[in-house]
């Protein structure tokens, strides 16, 4: 069984700053492109940053400057360090892998599309 877990969000006030970390959990070989999505009351999710597995990055315009996604591959963790936060970036946070190859007994497989449950983070004015 491998579960992506969230962890880190809160209320914070305007201009605080939060750090968002996901943990791959099971008997991981690798893991592909992880990311960070997002999703607003009344909006559909979007992407928020993703990083590579050779730790190319790339963020939403509407946080380059602010936040920044990093990844520790020996741990299998992705975070997110949320800086000058605004409160439109109040949403709930997901983390994704896109591919994680695994071992199910002696044997590598690999799944696809792997998700968090969420975490909220709220920015109050």
């Amino acid at each position: 069984q491998v579960q992506l877990v969230e962890s880190g969000g809160g209320l914070v006030q305007a201009g605080g700053s939060l750090r968002l970390s996901c943990a791959a959990s099971g008997s991981i070989f690798s893991i592909n492109t992880m990311g960070w999505y997002r999703q607003a009351p009344g909006k559909q999710r979007e992407l928020v940053a993703h990083i590579t597995s050779g730790a190319t990055t790339t963020y939403a315009d509407s946080v380059k400057g602010r936040f920044t996604i990093a990844r520790d591959n020996g741990r299998n963790t992705v975070t997110l360090q949320m800086n000058s936060l605004k409160p439109e970036d109040t949403a709930v946070y997901y983390c994704n892998a896109d591919q994680i190859t695994y071992y199910d007994g002696r044997n590598l497989r690999s799944g696809y599309n792997y998700w968090g449950q969420g975490t909220q983070v709220t920015v109050s004015s």
